[in-house]
């Protein structure tokens, strides 16, 4: 079987991949690198070169782009910070491109399976009918998210599409022609058990914005150091954030209460080592989303670690919680006084979860191994039909 991974955002260059949060893009390389030990033949299409192990990398036209960018003297992240619109518009060329390209070589017989596999698909959907083999769709926010995206998805209903949880689905009409649900997936070795935590901390880990809800988790840790004074917990904050005074979120309702006592800010983790310290030794990992979170990938990464979640029943959360086993789910109120009133009452009763079933649950659901074995079932079954 002959597939090809497209991923055309243009994030997906060596030169840029590792000074971004590109979650999508260290997945479809897991991807294509797990597909290539299950013996599937693998070509990731990218608009700049990227190191792929046992898979090819094909990559876009990029001569326009560089010379842009030679002419101003910046770099990509230059470009984009002080035009973006000139940075957007060149981007969405290179992306078209490799999208046709792909179509083409498909229809010449180099794939037998085309995989549109990150949010620039909606360029790939009305094309999709001239490749004359499977063409399949992964999108990795709410299909609602955007309003392009709530504008032109629901028109290709009958193109097909896998999600990342159940709960995305529902940003999508009924009658969609879904081929499959497969959940995110981590290698078993990228973290590992950490039975005895060191850390008297809740953790949250993630973008700063309101969506995200921080200034929950915030709010709930002071109230539960307020109702438990002999056994108080610090809420760390790992992330980034939006800097400047534009920032009102973090201007007002993040930063005052990082005293380095209830609330400490330790910056962007990038490193896996300083991920497995900070999820692995915290007393619990809280998502408290307001926002119907398509899937989360720190959640698997801390029940990698063995570490507890505390979440709140947005999307997908309640997804990779089991209640109770796992973590605790709390209730989204339409109040946020009661949300961090259940919040605080969470972290009291957290002490209960056996840190080697959050690992275990891992292992049974969401291994690297299992997401590429169900993504090449999908194929199989598209190419036998």
């Amino acid at each position: 079987m002959k597939v090809a991974i497209v991923v055309p955002h243009i994030f997906m260059h060596q030169e840029i991949l590792p000074k971004v949060i590109f979650s999508p893009g260290t997945l479809a390389i897991d991807l294509a690198e797990g597909l290539a030990q299950e013996g599937v033949a693998v070509t990731l299409a990218t608009p700049g070169p990227i190191t792929v192990r046992g898979a090819k990398n094909h990559t876009a036209d990029l001569s326009a782009f560089e010379a842009e960018l030679a002419g101003r003297g910046d770099t990509y992240i230059e470009l984009l910070k002080k035009h973006p619109l000139t940075f957007i518009t060149l981007a969405r060329q290179v992306q078209a491109e490799l999208i046709a390209d792909i179509y083409t070589r498909a229809n010449q017989g180099e794939f037998d399976i085309v995989h549109i596999y990150t949010n620039e698909e909606d360029i790939a959907l009305p094309f999709a009918k001239l490749c004359k083999k499977p063409v399949v769709f992964t999108h990795h926010d709410p299909f609602n998210f955007l309003v392009k995206y709530k504008a032109i998805f629901p028109k290709y209903k009958n193109l097909n599409w896998l999600s990342i949880s159940q709960s995305q689905r529902k940003g999508m009409p009924k009658d969609t022609n879904w081929v499959g649900n497969i959940y995110h997936g981590l290698a078993p070795d990228m973290f590992k058990l950490s039975e005895n935590p060191s850390g008297g901390y809740i953790a949250y880990l993630g973008r700063i914005i309101g969506p995200n809800g921080v200034h929950l988790a915030i709010q709930a840790v002071k109230l539960y150091n307020q109702q438990n004074p002999q056994k108080t917990l610090q809420l760390k904050i790992a992330g980034k954030h939006y800097s400047g005074k534009k920032d009102q979120y973090w201007q007002e309702q993040v930063l005052p209460y990082i005293n380095g006592r209830d609330v400490e800010y330790v910056g962007f983790i990038k490193d896996i080592q300083e991920k497995q310290d900070f999820l692995g030794n915290a007393h619990a990992l809280m998502i408290p989303s307001l926002f119907e979170e398509p899937f989360g990938m720190v959640m698997i990464e801390a029940l990698a670690c063995g570490t507890p979640i505390i979440g709140l029943d947005s999307g997908a959360i309640p997804e990779v919680i089991k209640p109770n086993n796992t973590g605790i789910i709390v209730q989204k109120a339409s109040e946020e006084p009661e949300i961090i009133h259940n919040l605080a009452t969470a972290i009291e009763n957290i002490g209960i979860i056996d840190r080697k079933q959050c690992r275990a649950d891992f292992e049974a659901r969401f291994t690297l191994q299992r997401m590429c074995q169900s993504h090449r079932a999908v194929y199989q079954k598209l190419q036998d039909n």
